[in-house]
């Protein structure tokens, strides 16, 4: 109990994190669009596999407790919690694009604002050596290069034909004449867009294909407007099977974010790096496009497979950002921003209000009995509750930062069905020691004797109810997971309170003149409990004997 009372004010957390229903949020509405030329493509199996996307990338940011289910056919519907993360949270489920990797053809930097500081070099070379310079806007991408085993992606050829542009000495690439009309417009296209203007940057990849070229906006390191020419598509999102954050020990510390790719994806990754490998700057780059806006734009240097690294100057947060989107970036269908609604928290709080009330009339109802029937032991009992609220409500508030874990309502329910498990134990524990006084014992040996019959007797019954809790936890989602999480953490710790702290308070008790002699207000009294004195044995006076004749 100190430690994790003392675990509580290190980490400044005093209070469990609130689910949605308690703290309020936002819930978003998200509804499906048809793919051209694919009418059929919103169907229940597409739309199943994005709520689980979804969920994954919100629930990966760390806002637990976090909703994401269908609502009619083409509907879903994102709740979010209010939390440090909520913001995150609502610009990545807006993110519902496909995710792409596309070739750099060219890119050029503007010139940063007054109050902007120029961006620093990522570290192993997210532009390879060249000066950031674009126009500040809002969102931050990582720019990192790709080493071995790294996300190394980088563009080749123009689909168009025309030779692929390769920055001045001055740091500002020169493009080459058009070869055709199409490569012309994608040109004029290029150099019209002004990625600090948030129309331009929508308007500037409007209809693009993915077999197509395009012209594209993303951020640098230091939160500035660069804008590119891509290739056409050379991998797929959904050729991405697993990306992590993980600490980079090999070049100082540093953030990094590793990559496997699927079998197809693979094979699509390997020929590509091969090809960029052998090209210069800015062409050996690859940019990983989603929303049509560039998230991260490494350089390749070797040619790569099914597992990737990019490296650089990556924060904790910023790797973690890379690696939800590659992981949870590809959804089947294209989704838009129906509604955007804030919720409160009255209506939760007053159920929560009448829940408490609740439970709190259902533990005054149990404290009485528990004095009117076992009176001393009732101490004991009551005694045993409190530690168990105490671990129950610390370790609760300990896993808000530790796992993201919300209490809401469902939550304080398998709280307050709790109280009865834990009470189950110490009745079961109390007539054990009481039937060994009713076979006559004193309370010190009934006590160690009654210990290994309660025992089993406790564990039985809390794995019954702690599987039952691990079943519906696994079946089951949203809310109800927070009853089963709750019931099955209080299940433990009932096992904890009976075995280290009950049991050794009862031995103690033992040895107390009110407890050992069986005050008639200790719940142990040998006389209310209907034990028989012992028959006090007299001696047998023989008979007298006749002498015997002589």
């Amino acid at each position: 109990m100190v430690a994790l009372t003392s675990g509580m004010f290190a980490t400044g957390e005093l209070t469990p994190r609130l689910g949605i229903d308690l703290a309020g949020g936002t819930s978003i509405t998200l509804e499906a669009k048809a793919e051209p030329g694919k009418p059929n493509s919103i169907n229940k199996t597409n739309m199943d596999t994005a709520v689980g996307i979804i969920d994954r990338r919100v629930n990966g940011l760390g806002v637990s407790e976090a909703e994401v289910q269908t609502q009619g056919d083409k509907n879903i519907i994102v709740n979010i919690p209010r939390g440090t993360n909520e913001k995150q949270a609502r610009e990545q489920v807006g993110t519902t694009a496909q995710l792409y990797f596309r070739p750099v053809v060219t890119y050029t930097a503007g010139t940063p604002t007054p109050d902007a500081p120029p961006s620093p070099k990522p570290s192993a070379g997210g532009k390879d050596g060249k000066d950031d310079k674009s126009t500040p806007t809002a969102t931050a991408t990582t720019q990192g290069r790709a080493v071995t085993d790294g996300l190394k992606k980088d563009p080749t050829p123009t689909p168009t034909g025309s030779a692929s542009k390769s920055p001045e000495k001055s740091g500002e690439p020169s493009a080459t004449p058009p070869a055709d009309p199409a490569t012309a417009a994608l040109e004029k296209k290029f150099a019209a867009l002004d990625c600090a203007e948030k129309t331009d940057r929508v308007q500037a990849n409007m209809g693009a294909k993915p077999e197509e070229p395009m012209v594209a906006c993303g951020k640098n390191n230091g939160g500035q407007w660069e804008k590119y020419i891509l290739g056409p598509a050379e991998v797929n999102g959904k050729d991405v099977d697993d990306a992590s954050a993980t600490l980079d020990t090999q070049r100082g510390g540093g953030w990094k974010v590793n990559m496997e790719f699927t079998d197809a994806g693979s094979k699509k990754f390997q020929k590509i790096t091969g090809k960029l490998s052998q090209q210069q700057p800015p062409q050996n780059q690859f940019a990983i496009v989603l929303d049509g806006e560039v998230v991260s734009a490494p350089s390749v240097n070797q040619t790569l497979s099914a597992n990737a690294e990019i490296s650089g100057s990556f924060t904790q947060e910023s790797a973690q950002d890379l690696a939800n989107i590659l992981s949870y970036g590809a959804l089947p269908l294209t989704f838009s921003t129906e509604t955007v609604t804030t919720v409160t928290a009255a209506l939760g709080g007053e159920q929560l209000q009448a829940g408490l009330i609740a439970g709190a009339i259902g533990l005054a109802l149990v404290v009485v009995y528990l004095l009117a029937y076992y009176r001393g032991l009732a101490f004991v009992a009551i005694v045993s509750l409190v530690v168990s609220a105490i671990l129950t409500y610390t370790i609760m508030t300990l896993l808000g930062p530790a796992i993201g874990f919300a209490l809401n309502l469902p939550a304080v329910c398998g709280a307050i069905v709790a109280i009865g498990i834990t009470a189950d134990s110490f009745i079961v524990y109390f007539e054990r020691i009481r039937d060994e006084i009713r076979e006559g014992r004193t309370l010190k040996p009934a006590v160690e004797r009654a210990w290994p019959r309660a025992r089993r007797t406790i564990l039985v019954s809390d794995f019954v109810s702690f599987l039952a809790a691990a079943v519906l936890f696994a079946v089951t989602v949203g809310k109800v997971q927070g009853f089963a999480f709750t019931l099955g953490l209080t299940t433990l710790l009932d096992v904890v309170v009976v075995f280290l702290f009950t049991k050794p308070l009862m031995t103690l008790l033992a040895r107390t003149k009110f407890f050992g002699q069986g005050h008639p207000w200790s719940g142990l009294d040998p006389k209310r409990l209907g034990v028989q004195p012992p028959l006090r044995r007299t001696r047998r006076v023989s008979a007298p004997i006749d002498p015997k004749e002589a």
